[in-house]
């Protein structure tokens, strides 16, 4: 019974944090080092809640792949309009795509930085960057980089997705290769630098859910592949529990968080990192 409780507690922290800008990684990290501490056991071993973490992610992932459906199946359905103006001028209309939508290319732009970094510091932000130490560390510095991108007040050139334009994109993904350490937050990173970048609120927060499909796809599709010897039939009813906890959370995370951004943006987000860190320290200190 303790794994099923293992599962649910884990699926509604990934659920929950996965797109808010306070890192779902990070609060991953400090679960375990609380249920540790507290002597909980999950009766799974290191490999399998390794595995477990990444897998309950998928639940995520289809959350948002879900609600951006529509648009999804628009890029999908219109991949070659991306190719058009490769070549072009970098002014937001030549940029563009030529029939004025978000194209898969925008998107291959974004992953590409963090794509590259990733691949070649995985093994030392596996080995050296995931404790509570450097959570907390990303916690107050992503904190502080949301603050600055709140109040630098940057000309909006980007009112919706579709005005987007390649470079802005590839910038955004620039800033995201900063959520490649643990606790900085993928989505605080992206929507932040949305915001340095010309991009309003909503527009960057709806680049960044969609741009994380591909991104987390593909780094939770390498995690597995490197640790599924730990999978096991017998391991099928906690992750089949992680996986539908955490696609019901991310899923009303999500459009809460929507409504919320439009209304008190993202400092109250970068005050609750300097207060998460402030209680992990306070933990591991006292």
């Amino acid at each position: 019974m303790t794994v099923y409780i293992f599962a649910v507690i884990q699926g509604i922290v990934e659920g929950l944090t996965e797109f808010l800008p306070i890192s779902s990684t990070g609060h991953m990290i400090i679960t375990d080092y609380f249920l540790e501490a507290s002597g909980f056991k999950s009766g799974l071993s290191e490999e399998a809640v390794k595995s477990f973490e990444v897998f309950i992610q998928l639940g995520a992932i289809l959350a948002v792949a879900i609600l951006y459906r529509a648009k999804i199946a628009d890029m999908i359905g219109h991949w070659r309009d991306g190719l058009t103006y490769f070549g072009k001028g970098e002014n937001s209309k030549e940029a563009s795509s030529e029939s004025g939508r978000l194209s898969l290319v925008h998107i291959l732009f974004a992953m590409l930085p963090a794509v590259v970094i990733g691949l070649l510091c995985h093994s030392f932000i596996k080995h050296y960057l995931f404790s509570a130490k450097t959570v907390v560390i990303g916690l107050v510095v992503g904190g502080v980089y949301m603050i600055f991108a709140e109040r630098r007040e940057t000309p909006i050139s980007a009112a919706t997705l579709d005005a987007i334009t390649h470079r802005q994109a590839f910038r955004i993904g620039l800033f995201q290769c900063l959520a490649l350490w643990p606790g900085f937050s993928r989505a605080g990173a992206t929507i932040a630098g949305g915001l340095l970048v010309g991009a309003n609120h909503r527009t960057a927060a709806d680049f960044s859910f969609i741009l994380a499909v591909p991104m987390m796809i593909a780094a939770t599709g390498l995690d597995l592949l490197k640790s599924y010897k730990a999978l096991s039939v017998s391991l099928a009813g906690p992750f089949a529990t992680g996986f539908f906890v955490s696609f019901v959370v991310a899923w009303l995370a999500v459009v809460a968080f929507l409504n919320f951004l439009e209304r008190v943006k993202l400092t109250p987000f970068a005050w609750y990192r300097f207060v998460m860190a402030a209680v992990v320290l306070f933990f591991m200190f006292r």
